[in-house]
């Protein structure tokens, strides 16, 4: 029989790699602790799990559209992972001409929110299926005008949010919005 400060190691280092069923695989170290399964039988039991398992690994999907401006720099428009999908930010681009829009707040809110959902579509999912925003503001006196913009795209819907004044933007806009979906 290992002594327990093996057995603890073991798990402890067990417990540190990704598995998607972690409870069971919990159960098992905690019958294997209490001597009712060898060690040889939690390996094969953490075998057939992950074997079981597999078709449930984590895939990371980038997404991609040409209707909505495309990434400016080295990261994806957004990434598709365990059933969520995850927006970069999103600025006040025209996608044809990557120009900044022209207009007020509320003219910059609204492209914002158009780049959104083409971004979500993309993904197969919707602004219905938002949990979490985060708007980033270059004026906090703009919030009136931006939020009476995202209340109508969002209607009965509310996603938590976080709403900060940024120093800067990019391209200097005026706002930046990136969500967080459902997929």
């Amino acid at each position: 029989m290992e002594s327990a400060r093996a057995k603890e190691k073991y798990v402890a280092e067990s417990l540190l790699r990704p598995s998607r069923s972690l409870v069971l695989i919990c159960f098992a170290h905690f019958n294997f602790l209490r001597g009712r399964l060898t060690r040889k039988g939690l390996l094969q039991y953490n075998r057939r799990l992950l074997f079981i398992t597999s078709s449930y690994k984590a895939i990371m999907e980038a997404i991609q559209t040409d209707q909505a401006p495309l990434a400016i720099g080295p990261y994806s428009q957004a990434i598709k992972a365990n059933g969520f999908v995850f927006l970069s930010g999103q600025i006040p681009l025209v996608p044809e001409t990557m120009q900044v829009i022209e207009g007020d707040i509320q003219a910059q809110t609204d492209r914002v929110f158009a780049s959104i959902a083409a971004v979500l579509a993309a993904a197969g999912t919707a602004l219905d299926k938002v949990v979490k925003t985060t708007v980033f503001l270059a004026d906090m006196n703009d919030f009136t005008a931006m939020n009476e913009v995202y209340a109508r795209y969002f209607g009965d819907h509310r996603p938590a949010r976080s709403t900060v004044q940024a120093a800067r933007l990019p391209r200097d806009v005026r706002v930046e919005i990136e969500v967080i979906a459902l997929a």
